[in-house]
């Protein structure tokens, strides 16, 4: 879950990070800036976020028509990690 929050919020921070250094760029080579368009990398931070929701969506395999199999403590010590499973079919 962590890795997944941690990549959406860099794909927020992602356009106000170009723009700090594009800013950083044209100062050392003399270019005066104007504002920083605060609204705009907001937007920009923003369509990320919900491009990235979207794909999500599109790309994520469907576990429907599977069981899930939880997490399982064996005897030794190991841990099987959860997963899902084909379900069954059924026969009349």
């Amino acid at each position: 879950m962590l890795e997944v929050f941690a990549t959406r919020a860099l794909l927020v921070a992602l356009p106000f990070g170009l723009w700090f250094l594009w800013r950083e760029v044209a100062r050392r080579s003399g270019r005066e800036m104007g504002s920083t368009p605060w609204a705009w990398l907001f937007a920009a931070g923003a369509m990320l976020l919900g491009l990235s929701l979207m794909a999500t969506a599109v790309f994520h395999g469907d576990n429907r028509g599977e069981v899930y199999v939880p997490a399982e403590l064996l005897q030794d010590g190991r841990v099987t990690p959860g997963h899902f499973e084909k379900r069954a079919p059924k026969t009349p």
